[in-house]
């Protein structure tokens, strides 16, 4: 496998704690098809990783989506629209925001959704617009897979597709709404003045921890190690605020970032101690966290309560998809990095002993898409 080139870990981070996060979990039970995404146990692994138990968190067929997206999307395009119409989130559903929606506030225009993306999160809000009966702009980098654009086409979105890397995209993507009276940009990274919207997207991807830890606990368990594939941070953060601020003595669990080495801004930021922006104009198989700059939002919690994280290679992330295929799952280069990222992890005496991995840990990779989201190529 050879030795990763990005690596870092801070075992103490496990011992610090924070206030718990919001949930969109009422919203999300009044979307159509939500259930819980299967926890899928898969012991060649642990044998493989020398753990107790490795359970995959299978987020390949979720609302319909080939993605996790829709839970931070749905819930930050409830309470943004709630709040240009005036309403209480409270107890909203899917129905009454359509409704709501329809019959307008008098002189506001009509909304229109808008955001970049480099892929999933775009469908995502797409997805939500066309539930609600509402415009949608996606903003697109250069060099984004055709699959993830026909994705975005076939749910009536308006693709604005830019010759620009992914940070300058959401920089047009923003610009692109001033001055508008129907525009509400849903854009799931903060930047100074920006940060309530990707909050409410950080809180919507709570429902997703919160399962692992229902599925978990009915086998009598808890777990030791999180594996997060990590872009701009949104689901790490949500990680983060989700596990540090649970009550209880003792320490947490372990909690891990995985990123491509070509685009670790995580990685970076947390060596360096502040945020890093990274190059992200080579291509890599993880097109959804080919991401150069962390969530400024995120930042704080990452720089307290990330334990470690790990930079993965293109061939290492081809390798953890075909071999996640062949035990049965559906799992696309983003969401199988978190087992690239394991593997790299504990692939020496040193961390493992550092981590606090042992021979009985539980560990949770996070597949957060398939591979209809993101083909290998």
């Amino acid at each position: 496998m050879g030795e990763p080139s990005t690596w870092y870990s801070r075992p103490a981070a496990k011992r610090w704690r924070t206030t718990a996060p919001g949930s969109g979990l009422d919203f999300h039970r009044s979307l159509p098809g939500h259930v819980p995404t299967p926890l899928v146990e898969l012991p060649s692994l642990a044998t493989e990783l020398r753990v107790g138990r490795v359970l995959l968190k299978d987020e390949s067929s979720r609302l319909g989506l080939p993605a996790f997206k829709i839970l931070g999307a749905s819930w930050a395009v409830c309470r943004a629209l709630c709040l240009r119409s005036g309403e209480d989130p409270a107890g909203m559903t899917l129905s009454r925001l359509a409704a709501l929606v329809r019959a307008g506030s008098g002189s506001t225009p009509q909304s229109v959704l808008v955001t970049a993306t480099d892929g999933n999160h775009g469908r995502a809000i797409a997805r939500m617009a066309r539930l609600l009966g509402v415009e949608a702009r996606i903003h697109v980098p250069a060099g984004l897979g055709i699959a993830a654009l026909e994705g975005i086409r076939g749910e009536g979105a308006r693709l604005v597709e830019e010759e620009a890397v992914y940070d300058d995209v959401v920089a047009r993507a923003a610009a692109s709404v001033e001055g508008s009276e129907s525009d509400v940009l849903i854009q799931d990274t903060a930047w100074e003045g920006y940060t309530q919207v990707p909050q409410w997207i950080v809180d919507g991807y709570t429902t997703l921890f919160r399962e692992i830890d229902d599925a978990l606990e009915a086998r009598g368990t808890g777990p030791d190690l999180l594996a997060c594939p990590v872009g701009v941070g949104s689901l790490a953060q949500s990680l983060v605020e989700h596990y540090r601020s649970r009550p209880g003595p003792g320490q947490g669990p372990v909690l891990l970032g995985v990123e491509p080495d070509s685009a670790a801004c995580l990685t970076r930021s947390l060596q360096a101690g502040a945020p890093v922006t990274v190059d992200t104009s080579a291509p890599t198989l993880m097109a959804g966290l080919n991401c150069g700059t962390v969530s400024s939002l995120g930042w704080p919690l990452f720089r307290a309560g990330m334990d470690a994280a790990v930079g993965v290679t293109e061939a290492d992330c081809r390798r953890a998809v075909r071999d996640l295929e062949a035990l049965g799952q559906d799992a696309g280069p983003c969401g199988a990095s978190a087992l690239a990222g394991t593997r790299n992890a504990l692939a020496e005496t040193s961390r493992r002993r550092e981590l606090g991995i042992t021979e009985d840990s539980v560990v949770v990779l996070v597949n957060t898409e398939g591979r209809a989201a993101n083909p290998l190529v």
